[in-house]
């Protein structure tokens, strides 16, 4: 591949190529009116949650944490009720102790489900890491499988979209109805609420008892509503992705149904405890403020998106989604199209990071996973998929997924870094820059 000799400019000390820059001045210009409406979206849901703390009387008092069995703990129990106002639920449950957006869903399928009971995923195979919770890659571990709960799937359209016939047919004798929104490490569509919607209709048209889960992760306040909006009964998620708004520093949350949302409180600590117990320590505060910043700090990490879609293109790397397309979460598919530049892009996203940016990421295998997978993010919270980062398994099509971005102006230059470190490996050909 041709090299041109570098022509490298000073911005706040970073080095980057005159041309890459030259690339992200277009990319700005053709990001302005998905910025515009990225920014209508966040003040909408700004005042949204800024009601729901004034209307459930959050105090000072609620940030104080409480130590032992935390009975009483009247700031947790406050900021469930404020989390629930604030995605259109009935009940919540907020939990700093809750591990991972997999141990979420996972208290939530294993609250919902009992023996002799049907899962069917809508949208395919599920993530990775819950493959082993319902027992795809054999028999262990305590999976539902093991429990005697059947598993089912509708693998999506070639397009992406979901099959409405195979949905009416397969759930009609199920319990739960599993939705996942984001893509995962795949390239298909995430799901908007107008498309959950839909799936939604078909699954209740079917069977009108069945249970409709969301995995709602990296979808919260990209858009006015949630999934329950759109009929769903649960949505499960992280707290560090969007709804902590990079204070929380771990975390998890299940809202919904008050019925169903109550028997996952029982799988969450334990039948006839349920939500009464369970200390927030110290974790109340970072757990409001988290959610305050929610919708600003979203609207920067799809900012961080739709710049990246764009000056991406510039250099004639395909994006999912594209630039112009209507967005569900935050993720954006890359295709590298070889594992070096996969490889070096991650390494420069790590290097214009906050922390650890003098790391080098390396493929690794990682636990939950089939495959080596390479993690650049130099994060506050350690895997915070809020903040900036990009991660991937080694594998075809060699996609990078690209998330987060505390503040637009950093996230932006995270990506620059990446481009450069492209470029000093020789990942770039200058010649297919479109501008």
């Amino acid at each position: 591949m041709e090299i041109f000799d570098p022509k490298p400019v000073t911005v706040q000390g970073f080095e980057i190529e005159e041309r890459i820059l030259k690339a992200a001045a277009r990319a700005e210009e053709n990001s302005e009116s998905a910025f515009r409406e990225i920014d209508r979206t966040a003040r909408f849901n700004g005042e949204k949650v800024l009601k729901a703390f004034i209307n459930n009387k959050v105090s000072d008092a609620c940030l104080k944490g409480s130590t032992g069995y935390g009975y009483g703990d009247i700031g947790r129990d406050t900021l469930d009720a404020v989390f629930a106002e604030a995605v259109g639920a009935e009940d919540a449950l907020v939990r700093h102790s809750i591990a991972s957006g997999t141990h979420a869903l996972t208290a939530a399928l294993f609250g919902v489900l009992r023996t002799g009971d049907k899962m069917v995923s809508l949208t395919g195979r599920p993530y990775d890491t819950l493959e082993e919770v319902i027992g795809l890659r054999g028999q262990g571990g305590g999976s539902l499988a093991e429990f005697g709960i059947e598993y089912d799937q509708v693998d999506l359209l070639p397009d992406g979209k979901p099959d409405v016939a195979e949905i009416f047919k397969k759930v009609k004798n199920a319990k739960v109805a599993y939705i996942q929104r984001s893509r995962g490490y795949s390239l298909r569509p995430s799901l908007t609420v107008s498309g959950i919607a839909e799936i939604v209709k078909a699954a209740k048209g079917a069977n009108p008892d069945v249970i409709v889960m969301v995995d709602n992760c990296y979808g919260e306040f990209v858009e006015r509503e949630e999934p329950l909006a759109a009929g769903a009964d649960l949505i499960v998620g992280s707290l560090i992705k969007n709804p902590g708004g990079g204070i929380a520093p771990t975390g998890g949350y299940i809202a919904g149904r008050k019925d169903l949302v109550e028997k996952c409180s029982y799988r969450l600590t334990c039948p006839g405890v349920g939500r009464e117990a369970g200390a927030s320590l110290d974790q109340n505060k970072a757990l409001y403020q988290g959610l305050f910043l929610a919708p600003e700090t979203v609207a920067n990490a799809l900012k961080t998106a739709v710049f990246t879609t764009n000056i991406m293109n510039l250099f004639g790397f395909e994006t999912f989604p594209a630039p112009d397309a209507r967005r569900g979460d935050i993720i954006t598919s890359v295709l590298m199209k070889n594992s070096e530049n996969l490889i070096a892009f991650c390494k420069g996203v790590q290097k214009g990071s906050p922390i650890d940016s003098f790391v080098s990421p390396e493929p690794w295998d990682m636990p939950g996973y089939d495959s080596q997978v390479i993690m650049a993010a130099g994060t506050f919270n350690n895997g915070a998929s809020i903040e900036l980062s990009a991660d991937a398994p080694l594998r075809e099509p060699y996609a990078a997924y690209v998330q987060g971005g505390l503040t637009y102006a950093t996230g932006r230059m995270g990506i620059l870094c990446a481009l450069q470190e492209m470029f000093e490996k020789g990942c770039l050909n200058m010649t297919s820059l479109r501008v």
